[in-house]
């Protein structure tokens, strides 16, 4: 069979010669192995099945709420040993196998008269319909719903919880799409690469997948046809999956990119271009773990601490002294570092049943981030409490920045709220109009930090989380470069710092491009780090700047990404 770069599919009996499938790629990197899938498919009962009599529904109940927590806990478990977004995946997702709306439904069924597993499969099946239909956001809780359903239903019937195997051989996990909870909990020695037929750039997985250091493509077609066993090579640069590569050539490739990341595996910091121009690269982390993770990984700092994590998992609000704890473990790392602290981003994704309506009709523009002010503005004054705390306690003089700012008029406000506390306030560029007016915002700001993840998705009116627009959400979309190029040109204009705390931080090729369009610091998770100042280290400003001019004139984010290439290939 010839060389296919259609990604159009193969015929899984004819793999004489090497077929090249073609995604979008998600994290650099390549790896050769044999394909591995998830494993553990669960039998879903008929929904029409077994009927409980009367005197033992009250059992059954007790039997599904039993499997529910012990599901819950098992994911918990997994999330404090995870750090980072692998972590607040996991706690999400245990979450919801813990959620009231869901035990109602099901214990409703049961009182009807189905056993357990058909009421699970009913129950889930009625909350798929309903996020499904409300689109957006919310339609991307249906793969958590589904994983959450199929954990529960194989631990009422005693079967093998469903996940990813742990193969004896480094292997390449493909699949169509992955439960966030499975990717979160990937064994790196055991799965070296990962490809998907859904997905996008800024999906849970790849977020995952970055943290982990897994060279990652999504999106890929005709990844379906390839069969258990077979041999691929990831290539997380490019953004191919190659079906049967010839062993000597992917030799090659493989040892070309060791050999690359091993000398970008040297960089030390502080993070510079090779004449000297100085660039922050910092750290996205949720915890003190985290902030020490990124500090033995040599990030200058935290250019994202997300504080979620003090708040998943509980029915009311964390005290002021319990936060204090969690933000000075973070800033403790960083005793002369830069720490920037995002205030609470709960709604959309990251629904908290104190600080987010339960019934918006959508979510991801609904009362989110700094808008949870607009319902309880002590929520946002004692978090600012419990960071000024934090501070005096270390002697540090953190960052703080508001997500989901919208207006001047926000970003005024939370400014003069974060310096009557003696710190300096930002605010995430996330939705457009922060960053076409931006001088205006800067006029009342310290600082700018562009979230790639969510202006993407604004920008484009594209879920970032959908598998069918990941096409829209690629970080090298014209919209979005120019976005941030008119960021970035403000802040330089005002003497002022701007930087990328969104996923598109972490690709060390447009690291390079958001350098040359003048961005200051760059922030992303901590395994990214040596190879984003690696990269830095190795070309010169003017080679950024013609790299940055080169990706702003391009139609496409394909052709953006060749024509940088050839810049730096120059």
């Amino acid at each position: 069979m010839s060389s296919s770069s259609t990604g159009t599919g193969i015929d899984p009996a004819d793999l004489t010669a090497p077929a090249v499938l073609t995604g979008t790629p998600v994290v650099p990197g390549v790896a050769v192995g044999p394909v591995v899938r998830p494993v553990g498919e669960v039998q879903l009962p008929e929904t029409a099945g077994p009927w409980v009599a009367e005197d033992q529904r009250a059992a059954e109940k007790e039997r599904f709420t039993a499997a529910a927590e012990a599901v819950a806990e098992r994911l918990a478990a997994r999330a404090a040993a995870a750090t980072g977004v692998s972590a607040e995946v996991l706690n999400t997702t245990a979450q919801l196998a813990r959620d009231r709306g869901l035990l109602s439904a099901v214990e409703q069924r049961i009182g009807d008269g189905a056993t357990a597993p058909v009421a699970t499969v009913g129950a889930a099946e009625q909350f798929i319909e309903l996020f499904t239909g409300l689109g957006g956001i919310m339609a991307e809780r249906v793969t958590d719903i589904r994983d959450v359903r199929n954990r529960i239903v194989a631990e009422l019937t005693g079967h093998r919880e469903p996940g990813v195997p742990a193969p004896e051989t480094p292997s390449v996990l493909l699949a169509d799409d992955l439960a966030p909870a499975d990717t979160a909990g990937l064994d790196t020695s055991r799965i070296i690469a990962l490809a998907t037929r859904l997905g996008g750039a800024t999906s849970h997985t790849a977020i995952i997948a970055r943290q982990l250091g897994l060279p990652c493509v999504v999106a890929v077609g005709g990844l379906g046809d390839v069969p258990v066993g077979a041999t691929v090579l990831v290539d997380g640069d490019h953004g191919t999956v190659t079906v049967e590569p010839d062993a000597a050539e992917a030799k090659a490739r493989v040892a070309e990119a060791e050999q690359v990341a091993a000398a970008l595996a040297g960089y030390r910091g502080p993070g510079a271009t090779r004449d000297g121009h100085q660039v922050q690269v910092l750290a996205n982390v949720q915890d003190g773990a985290g902030a020490r993770a990124a500090r033995d990984a040599h990030a200058e700092g935290v250019g994202l601490l997300r504080t979620e994590l003090a708040f998943f998992g509980r029915t009311e609000e964390p005290a002021v002294a319990e936060q204090a704890d969690i933000y000075a473990g973070v800033l403790e790392a960083f005793p002369a570092g830069k720490v920037v602290i995002r205030t609470l981003d709960a709604g959309s994704d990251k629904p908290l049943p104190f600080a987010t309506p339960p019934d918006e009709a959508n979510p991801a523009l609904g009362v989110r981030g700094v808008r949870t002010a607009r319902r309880d503005p002590g929520l946002l004054t004692r978090q600012l409490d419990a960071i000024a705390q934090a501070a005096e306690r270390t002697g540090t003089s953190p960052w703080v920045m508001a997500p989901m700012v919208a207006t001047v008029a926000e970003a005024a406000d939370f400014a003069a709220q974060v310096r009557e506390r003696g710190m300096s306030p930002g605010v995430m560029v996330e939705v457009p109009s922060v960053a076409v007016l931006a001088d205006r915002f800067l006029e009342h700001l310290d600082f700018l930090s562009i979230g790639t993840n969510d202006l993407s998705q604004y920008t484009l009116a594209a879920d970032r989380l959908s598998a069918d627009l990941a096409d829209l959400t690629d970080p090298w979309q014209p919209a979005l470069l120019a976005l941030v190029h008119a960021a970035a040109a403000a802040g330089q204009r005002l003497g002022k710092p701007v930087g990328v705390c969104g996923e598109a931080a972490a690709d060390p090729m447009l690291a390079v491009v958001l350098v040359g369009m003048g961005i200051s610091s760059l922030s992303c998770a901590a395994s990214s780090v040596a190879g984003v100042g690696g990269r830095l280290a190795t070309v010169d400003l003017a080679t950024c700047q013609r790299a940055a001019e080169a990706a702003l004139a391009a139609a496409d984010p394909q052709a953006a990404r060749a024509a940088v290439r050839e810049v730096l290939s120059a």
